[in-house]
């Protein structure tokens, strides 16, 4: 899954600033801020109120928070002393502190506790590594969500034939099926600059693309074991999210990225997906 970087800083990013604590560059350190991107991420997830969750590099909690408020239980792996305090103390006194423990250490060198899901926002100088220590990990897990940066997560889904087809290529995709989630952000993007100065309603009335959502939004309610109306009708579907959240009549080369996240946030509620 590509990396999303994000320029604005977030409160609890300001906050550990102003504390003093400098993020520390040898561990990849690098908080995940937008909303959008950490909703997104648990809504992949498909969390169930009797799962334990591991998390790596909880940072300053963003994630680890909302996965509290979803889940039985967060084992949350975390190398820096400093961070590990300030996610404690985010806890403290709250519903969620008994839900959450947390790991000290070096995730490749540590002994992982069972768990049902993983969900990270991973350091690239440890991708590698851990993605051969995920898929060696016993007893089976239902699956993972990670946030990578984007030619890793290329190498991960590449297939014979592609310059970026590798050994993690062969031994992930032998291991596990592999889907590349953020695809869908390069969906919505190509989607909406296909007609850069037409409109969002205008570039989302294509048969084409109205016939790929309709697809994914079919897969999406089968998955969820969710019934699709008879009478369901994805262009009216489209147009009336698209004028409900004001996004029908903003053209792409004025929008920024949180307009083009809040976007993709909109259809994924709905169900509705563009890999």
């Amino acid at each position: 899954m590509p990396k999303e970087r994000v320029q604005k800083k977030s409160r609890q990013h300001g906050d550990i600033q102003k504390q003093g604590i400098n993020f520390n560059k040898e561990f990849g350190q690098h908080i995940l801020k937008n909303p959008l991107v950490v909703n997104s991420m648990i809504e992949k997830a498909a969390l169930r109120p009797t799962d334990v969750v591991l998390e790596i590099g909880p940072g300053t909690g963003n994630m680890t928070v909302k996965l509290l408020e979803k889940v039985k239980k967060v084992n949350a792996c975390e190398i820096d002393p400093r961070l590990v305090a300030e996610l404690q103390k985010r806890v403290l006194g709250t519903p969620y502190q008994t839900k959450l423990h947390v790991i000290v250490g070096d995730v490749i060198k540590t002994e992982l506790p069972f768990f049902d899901v993983c969900v990270a926002n991973m350091p690239y100088q440890i991708s590698s590594p851990f993605v051969f220590k995920l898929l060696l990990h016993r007893p089976f897990f239902r699956c993972a969500v990670l946030m990578f940066q984007r030619e890793f997560a290329q190498r991960l889904v590449a297939k014979p034939g592609d310059k970026l087809y590798c050994r993690l290529s062969v031994n992930t995709q032998l291991l596990a099926r592999v889907d590349h989630l953020m695809k869908e952000w390069d969906g919505l993007v190509r989607i909406c600059f296909s007609r850069k100065n037409k409109t969002i309603g205008a570039s989302f009335k294509f048969t084409k693309v109205l016939e790929m959502l309709e697809k994914n939004y079919r897969v999406h309610c089968s998955m969820k074991n969710v019934a699709i109306p008879t009478d369901f009708d994805v262009k009216a579907k489209v147009t009336d999210l698209l004028e409900k959240n004001g996004y029908e009549l903003k053209r792409p080369r004025s929008m920024d990225i949180d307009d083009f996240l809040g976007l993709l946030n909109c259809f994924n509620e709905e169900g509705i997906h563009f890999s």
